[in-house]
């Protein structure tokens, strides 16, 4: 049996929820938004992740008897919420950005549409989802650019909770990772694994060569040896010694390592290892995989900082409630006013404004509320004299209370990583750049009322 959700949640919103249902409020229409004010650490922009593993543990929020038991033995929730909790099951519509899309301040990465009820019970996970995998996407993001055409592992799970290191697999891969070493997330994410060996393998051994034989043994020549438990150089030679010159690579995993990949690279070639080729490894971030453009690396592997979002481990999103209905039928759009904390409220419509396929504008349209929540406002809207072009951003990703497919499992991962490389070519040169700064492009809003 499928373990449930529901309970990944705080007491709050089903604290809420019971006193929505005492005083009626609880099937008032209403629709939620997660968006964030600013981007974390001054990066220049954000990539959304998440969204297909949101989806997924969506269908299985159901209160089973467990949860319900045990909401009731510790006094969580009174009898007629445990029947609402009972019969649960969201019925809403949720638009969004599609997984691997670029998002700025304000951008409603997801609207969530439905009763008051239904909706603020998914406050907790959908952050908990959203702001781990965007921190991390857009943390590799940055080193995929810095990275270039050369190919990127994440080597992060022992630097991470167990089930967020399969989450990070999953978001480094969708914003440009290649492989990854956790094997979890092969299976379940259907994302290419990586590995061959650590020091403790030839620390095992009674020397370094009877190591590096006894892996190309098992592996074949085409294996990566580590040539730096002991002496760097003397690694490299061995490791020829061992394998010939058709070594498919060694991996640097400390020292100066644009000097020591160097060193390395006029070592192979000397020895006529021409086409071996050098990873490197050792605390890189997207700082460190810039700094190695000019040196002879062929492939890196980052572990700590893509896990933890590169010093910034979550994206810094909100759920906030933004229109709902009055007592008369009438939608009303509402919004926190906290001069530090303040938000747009009504329903919005994105889209991303392009001149030559270049983003020049997150442009937002604004209305107290639309019926039924797949009613963007039209494009016309958007177009014009400053906005000659733009693209729409959102997409349907459940529809009274049916879940998409197109975005779950191995095949919506894949989908999102394509999107991704796509959406980032949009992007204007000065987004490209590791230095903290404002926004690439700026977000703005339009009034359609």
């Amino acid at each position: 049996m499928t373990a449930s959700t529901a309970l990944l949640t705080d007491r709050y919103e089903l604290t809420m929820l019971s006193a929505a249902l005492r005083d009626g409020t609880a099937s008032r229409p209403c629709v939620f938004e997660l968006f964030s004010r600013r981007l974390s650490g001054g990066r220049r922009f954000g990539v959304v992740a998440g969204t297909g593993r949101l989806l997924s543990l969506l269908r299985d929020f159901r209160f089973g008897d467990d949860e319900l038991r045990f909401l009731r033995d510790e006094g969580v929730a009174d009898a007629e919420t445990l029947r609402y909790l009972e019969d649960y099951r969201f019925t809403g519509s949720i638009q969004g950005y599609h997984e691997g899309e670029i998002y700025f301040p304000g951008s409603p990465i997801l609207t969530v549409e439905g009763s008051f009820g239904d909706a603020v019970v998914l406050e907790t996970l959908a952050l908990s989802v959203l702001n781990h995998d965007s921190a991390v996407a857009t943390a590799a993001s940055r080193m995929s650019i810095a990275a270039g055409d050369r190919p990127l592992a994440e080597m992060g799970s022992r630097r991470a909770a167990e089930q967020s290191a399969v989450a990070a697999a999953r978001a480094a891969y969708i914003a440009g990772f290649d492989a990854t070493s956790n094997l979890e997330a092969g299976r379940t994410w259907g994302i290419p694994t990586m590995g061959t060996a650590a020091h403790s393998w030839t620390l095992l051994h009674d020397s370094e060569e009877d190591a590096f034989r006894a892996q190309v043994a098992e592996l074949g020549v085409d294996t990566t040896l580590l040539v730096d438990t002991y002496d760097t150089a003397e690694g490299v030679r061995t490791a020829i010694r061992v394998a010939g010159t058709e070594l498919g690579g060694v991996r640097i995993d400390s020292g100066d390592l644009p000097l020591v990949a160097a060193e390395v690279r006029e070592l192979l070639d000397s020895l006529g290892a021409t086409s071996t080729k050098i990873t490197v490894t050792s605390d890189l971030d997207e700082y460190a995989i810039a700094a190695l453009a000019a040196s002879p690396v062929d492939s890196y592997g980052v572990g700590t900082s893509v896990v933890t979002g590169s010093g910034y481990p979550t994206a810094s999103m909100v759920y906030k409630l933004v229109a709902r209905q009055d007592a008369a039928g009438s939608w009303v759009g509402v919004a926190k006013a906290s001069a530090d904390k303040g938000s747009q409220g009504g329903r919005k419509a994105a889209f991303r404004s392009l001149s030559n396929g270049t983003a020049t504008a997150e442009t937002i349209t604004v209305s107290d509320g639309f019926e039924p929540l797949g009613a963007a406002v039209p494009l016309s809207l958007v177009e014009g004299s400053d906005f000659p072009d733009a693209r729409p951003l959102q997409v349907t990703l459940v529809e009274a209370g049916e879940i998409d497919t197109a975005y779950e499992g191995a095949a919506g991962t894949e989908r999102a990583r394509a999107h991704h490389l796509q959406a980032r070519e949009e992007l204007p040169v000065r987004a490209l750049a590791l230095s903290k700064s404002d926004p690439a492009i700026p977000t703005v809003f339009l009034d359609v009322e």
